[in-house]
């Protein structure tokens, strides 16, 4: 079969190499692609947003199945478009993504559902914005209500600093449109991680649980960005944890959604907050995210694209969880260029990625890159993904360093911390 995958960034290399594992495919192409990308797979140059002209890129390529990385084109309704012309895709329904694309809708949603998340309000206001923090006497969070590339939200320690973040997506309009209405909620105490499960609109199975790291310093200092690294597993969803993830927020996530009349086709991401064992909801996503496929990917030793084709088919059968299997631990360390999240240089070059890539158990995905004349150069904020297994997660993070020592270009900026907080945690 041929399968293609559209986007251009870390999460979407991962994919392509992941689905380019498969006995089943015979190839994988990847729009718009990158540079990096067209190492595991065939770069066609047509537009994420070009609906009509990936369409046609179907026909004339005989693809078999479409995977959308980005949440962009999920929020236009991608997956609406193609569904028309009788093309399998792997992504949820326009009116599904509001899941992710609207996080008042999000949040309603979980009300009515009974799912637990963090006490909030939402605004369209920025002057009834602001009065309300002065009002709540706690820390809270600032969200932009809709699509920021990740970086729409601000954990603000005082009223001062949610004013600040009000200014910034409403009257600045930092996030574009989607900081026109902004979500102001309670800021939730405990560890972070993220869950993830494929559903075909009834049934669905589930992945792994990876830790993201958000913030741009060490310490989760500074401002959020869109993932600095990621490892899987995350030893704080144990068994009991996870259990009452799947049944108190997957199942009825996934039930609440078909029963108001939006069958849920692809991935949700769930991203959490726990607190002595208790999970609740920071955020949906319904894609994979960036830089957590990196880690769970590169982890999964069974094959990805059945999954992805009985979701998109609507098909999953009853025992497909018996059949996902995933070995040694991974860690994602990403490189991004200097001034990420704001702004930043761009055509450095890069050296080392060769020196990096032949270490034992290392994959280098690429999210920002270029190559001219022989030359890999940065493109974007983030720009690289250095991943690696080992035997611990622990040995995982130590092959990942060694992978990144390696790897040289002007300002490369970096965590030293990915995954810390794993370190003498492990499942035995």
């Amino acid at each position: 079969m041929r399968v293609l995958v559209i986007g251009s960034g870390g999460r979407e290399h991962a994919l392509v190499w992941s689905i380019g594992r498969s006995p089943d495919v015979d190839a994988v192409l990847c729009a718009p692609g990158s540079d990096g990308i067209g190492v595991d797979g065939r770069v066609v140059p047509v537009d994420e947003g070009d609906f009509e002209g990936i369409a046609r890129l179907v026909t004339r390529e005989g693809v078999d199945l479409v995977v959308v990385g980005p949440e962009q084109p999920l929020a236009n309704g991608i997956t609406d478009r193609l569904r028309r012309d009788g093309i399998a895709v792997f992504g949820p329904s326009q009116e599904a993504a509001r899941l992710e694309s609207s996080k008042t809708f999000a949040k309603e949603f979980m009300h009515r559902h009974g799912i637990p998340t963090a006490a909030y309000r939402s605004f369209e206001d920025p002057d009834e914005a602001a009065a309300y923090v002065e009002s709540c006497h706690a820390p809270v969070v600032v969200k932009a209500d809709g699509l920021a590339a990740g970086k729409g939200v601000s954990v603000c320690a005082d009223a001062q600093e949610a004013r600040r973040a009000i200014e910034e997506a409403m009257r600045e309009r930092r996030f574009g449109d989607a900081g026109a209405r902004v979500v102001i909620e309670e800021r939730l105490h405990g560890e972070e991680a993220s869950y993830y499960a494929i559903s075909d609109g009834e049934r669905f199975v589930t992945l792994a649980a990876a830790q993201d790291h958000k913030p741009v310093l060490d310490g989760d200092r500074g401002e959020n960005t869109g993932g600095m690294g990621a490892y899987s597993p995350a030893p704080v969803v144990d068994g009991e944890v996870e259990r009452r993830i799947v049944e108190r927020i997957v199942r009825p996530a996934i039930d609440g959604m078909r029963l108001e009349g939006e069958p849920y086709r692809g991935v949700l991401y769930v991203g959490l907050m726990i607190a002595d064992g208790e999970p609740r909801v920071i955020e949906f996503n319904t894609r994979f995210g960036d830089p957590e496929t990196q880690a769970i990917l590169f982890r999964l030793e069974s094959d990805l694209v059945p999954l992805l084709q009985a979701a998109a088919e609507g098909r999953l059968r009853d025992d497909a969880q018996s059949g996902i299997r995933f070995g040694a631990p991974a860690v994602c360390v990403v490189m991004s260029s200097k001034g990420y999240p704001r702004s930043y240089p761009r055509d450095l070059p890069i050296e080392g990625l060769g020196e990096a890539a032949a270490l034992p158990d290392v994959k280098i995905f690429h999210a920002g890159t270029r190559c001219n004349a022989g030359v890999w150069r940065t493109q974007g904020g983030r720009v690289l993904g250095v991943t690696a297994r080992g035997p611990s997660v622990a040995a995982a993070r130590d092959r990942a360093y060694a992978a990144v020592s390696r790897i040289r270009f002007e300002g490369a900026h970096y965590r030293t911390d990915i995954a810390a907080r794993a370190l003498g945690r492990e499942r035995p």
